[in-house]
């Protein structure tokens, strides 16, 4: 999403913040107005359910699926390997492009170990195809809005009024009694996981920047080499409405 914007497919995104700030350091076209989603992301450490491996330490050293290098998938795996006191600098990856990817490559053994959100993967854990041995959550909310930098310098107003608009949407969902059930039939899971969902996820109100947050998320990217400190010096990635 963050090339369709930054080839004028789209005005603006939801996007995982991490890629978010990626896309804004490296190419200095689009800018997060927004946090979305302030709850962190909990990612799920998964190994095939037949697999032998049981505890994260079993996996050190194994092959990653990601969906493409810079992806969530990709970073958190290495934020987990860091975390863990893990040499991050010979991770071996594999790129899958998706979760159907990951499925194929996890029950090939072409790779060994795969990160994805949890609630998202939890169908695959109770149908008896993944083993989640562990979770990962990140230090920064898990969704922000980002929008080209040249329809902000025009439209900044009219780009608040929609944001306005779409957060009520999403504030009112959270306070419908028949929300978890919705979530459980569009996306697959059972109703217990939905409703623990819907009582961990917070839509954000405001347009308060994260500077905390972005900060860490940035720090943990120039870290992996995916910006440049030059660029973390020059950008700024957050536009203030």
């Amino acid at each position: 999403m963050s090339r369709a914007l930054r080839e004028r497919e789209l005005d603006i995104a939801l996007l995982l913040t991490e890629g978010a700030v990626a896309d804004a350091l490296v190419h200095d076209l689009n800018r997060i107005v927004k946090v979305w989603v302030a709850s962190p992301l909990v990612w799920g450490i998964h190994v095939a359910a037949k697999s032998r491996y049981r505890t994260p330490a079993d996996v050190r050293g194994k092959r990653y699926a990601i969906s493409r290098y810079g992806s969530g998938s990709h970073l958190i795996a290495i934020v987990d390997a860091s975390a863990r006191g893990w040499d991050t600098e010979n991770l071996a990856f594999v790129v899958v492009d998706d979760i159907d990817g990951a499925r194929a490559a996890l029950s090939s053994g072409e790779a060994d170990i795969f990160l994805w959100e949890q609630h998202m993967t939890q169908p695959l854990v109770d149908a008896g195809e993944f083993r989640r041995i562990a979770v990962r959550e990140v230090p920064w909310p898990a969704f922000v809005v980002s929008a080209r930098r040249e329809l902000l310098a025009r439209e900044p107003t009219r780009i608040r009024a929609v944001l306005d608009v779409a957060s009520r949407y999403a504030l009112n969902l959270k306070r419908r009694s028949t929300a978890a059930a919705l979530v459980a039939e569009r996306f697959g899971l059972e109703l217990p996981g939905a409703e623990a969902w819907m009582r961990s996820v917070r839509w954000s109100r405001g347009y308060r920047k994260p500077a905390g947050a972005l900060q860490r998320a940035t720090a943990a990217l120039r870290a992996q080499g995916i910006v440049s400190e030059e660029a973390c010096r020059r950008i700024d990635p957050w536009f203030q409405l």
